[in-house]
């Protein structure tokens, strides 16, 4: 009965909170704009899109499904729309602007700029009719020649298309900076004037058919952000697209001169999401390739082993030696540093639904900069984001959380009220060491009019002072409400003794897995608690379920 008081009590918590930027030294709040966040829809059905959008966490901007494709002739094919999910991504703010593509159909993608001004104005018509938020152009495969037909097409379209629908254009990514092949059809400079922001496909650097490697790795993708901030493109009218799939390569076909190609396995797409499922059927190794910043994975297939299928449709994997390059939380957040790095629009994705599900803990935030360079590695790092997530908790500054400095009785105040979403009372004590200006002082009251944590006495408060973990312990204790006596053969710490002021509190918080000691079988109660560790008290608070 004690344990489910206590859950009732832990389920009260906020689990929904908008993420603010606190300045904590002055108490102030502020909201920051959002970097645009844009994701293609190609793989699955009108639902799988629905429930891939929902899973975001309100992340996506703009859809982009492929509604709109090339005729051989020129001509447009509406055949694919679906007016049901236009209506449910705007019944969830979400735009939707179809991509126009040739599907790499060169043959296509030159009748459509021959028919530009007939194309664009089915375009226009069609963006009218359905109510769709404008266009994005994807023709590619073509060269150079067209360069100046393209550019001129896109200009068209920005001229029939209302100016408040988007005109996006995607465009290859150019390292190097080639002018020849489908790399010289793009003119970026040109494109932007016309474009609401360019889509640079920063993937597939290496392709399918190619030699095994990376699809993305650090250096490929800054340097073609690079090139087009050169190319003379805005930086608020850039967005970095991020790949959700890897690339898998049966090592033994790169190798084999008499199997047809059609039957190698060399560098086909893998969603992320499947990846892991992959390695743990054929107990795969993975390699962190640092100066790359992207994941090498591989594994063996032998004769004995269980059949998998990279899709749902076709054969599965044959015998042989795989290697799969791919993406991971850690290669995600690097890129995601470059948004703020150059200050770019922001980001767009190929494609929904490939991703791994819990990337959208993390997307939002890393790619609005609220992330901190002295957490990468720390053991409370994936604590200290969450809270941070939840509005729980912020940083000693921008840039840095300070996870082992020690957490402060004012900081400790902010976050118990902030995550308990408690209220002001009447009646409010006044400390000598809090005045009205101080950035904790409401915070510092709530706390000791709902009789969860008490000052130092003589009206002392020490706001700056550290809180030791037998004080949190009790705060805790206190929080939670329905209090017991704690039981003696329930304490498992030689440091801790019946009787003490802090006893239920340390005994009663660790029996319920809130607080944990040592390994040397101690509570160490005068021990201050440090920032990292309040983050993980938070998280073990929020996990807990009836």
């Amino acid at each position: 009965m004690r344990k489910r008081k206590l859950f009732v009590e832990l389920m009260k918590i906020s689990l929904i909170m908008t993420i603010v930027v606190t300045l904590i030294l002055g108490g102030r709040v502020t909201v920051e704009a959002q970097k645009f966040n844009m994701s293609y829809l190609y793989f699955g059905n009108s639902n799988d899109y629905i429930n891939y959008v929902d899973r975001t966490n309100d992340s996506l901007h703009v859809v982009a499904p492929s509604y709109l494709d090339i005729n051989v002739d020129g001509t447009l094919n509406t055949q694919k729309l679906d007016e049901n999910l236009i209506h449910e991504m705007h019944k969830r703010n979400v735009d939707v602007v179809p991509f126009l593509s040739n599907h790499w159909d060169k043959t296509a993608g030159e009748k459509a700029l021959e028919n530009r001004f007939e194309l664009a104005d089915q375009i226009a018509n069609t963006v009218s009719k359905y109510n769709l938020d404008g266009v994005n152009v994807d023709i590619e495969g073509l060269t150079e020649v067209r360069r100046d037909d393209f550019t001129d097409f896109v200009r068209i379209l920005r001229e029939k298309i209302p100016s408040e629908k988007e005109v996006s254009v995607a465009v290859a990514a150019n390292p190097f900076g080639w002018t020849k092949g489908w790399h010289g059809m793009y003119d970026y400079e040109e494109l932007a004037k016309y474009s609401d922001y360019l889509m640079i496909m920063a993937y597939d650097e290496s392709w399918s058919g190619g030699d095994p490697g990376p699809v993305a790795s650090i250096s490929f993708v800054e340097k073609s952000i690079q090139y087009g901030l050169n190319e003379g493109v805005p930086s608020h009218k850039m967005v970095l697209g991020i790949p959700f799939y890897g690339r898998i390569w049966n090592i033994d076909d790169t190798l084999d001169k008499t199997k047809e190609k059609s039957e190698k396995i060399l560098g086909k797409g893998i969603s992320l999401s499947r990846v892991d499922a992959i390695l743990s059927t054929y107990d795969g190794n993975m390699e962190y390739v640092k100066d790359e910043e992207v994941i090498k994975a591989t594994f063996q297939i032998k004769e004995e082993d269980p059949k998998v299928k990279l899709y749902s449709w076709g054969k599965p994997l044959s015998v042989g030696n795989y290697e799969i390059w791919f993406e991971n939380e850690k290669s995600i957040k690097k890129k995601l540093e470059l948004v703020q790095k150059y200050n770019i629009k922001g980001t767009g994705s190929w494609s929904l639904g490939q991703e791994e599900e819990n990337l959208w803990e993390y997307y939002t935030m890393w790619l609005n900069g609220k992330y901190f360079v002295d957490i990468e590695d720390h053991w409370a790092e994936e604590e200290i984001l969450k809270v941070k997530e939840k509005g729980w908790m912020v940083g000693m500054s921008e840039s840095y959380f300070g996870p082992d400095e020690s957490l402060t009785r004012a900081q400790g105040a902010v976050i118990l009220v902030k995550a308990f979403d408690l209220e002001e009372k009447e009646n409010s004590p006044s400390f000598k060491d809090v005045p009205s200006s101080h950035w904790a002082k409401k915070e510092i009251e709530i706390l000791y009019q709902n009789e969860i944590m008490k000052g130092k006495g003589n009206d002392i408060f020490d706001p700056d002072g550290e809180i030791t973990r037998e004080e949190m312990a009790v705060v805790l204790y206190n929080l939670l409400g329905n209090k017991e006596i704690a039981q003696e053969d329930k304490n498992p710490y030689g440091d801790v003794y019946p009787g003490h002021w802090s006893y239920d509190g340390i005994v009663t918080m660790s029996e319920y897995g809130i607080f944990s000691g040592f390994g040397d079988g101690t509570f160490r109660p005068k021990e201050e608690v440090s920032r990292g560790q309040m983050a993980a008290l938070m998280n073990k608070i929020l996990n807990k379920q009836l």
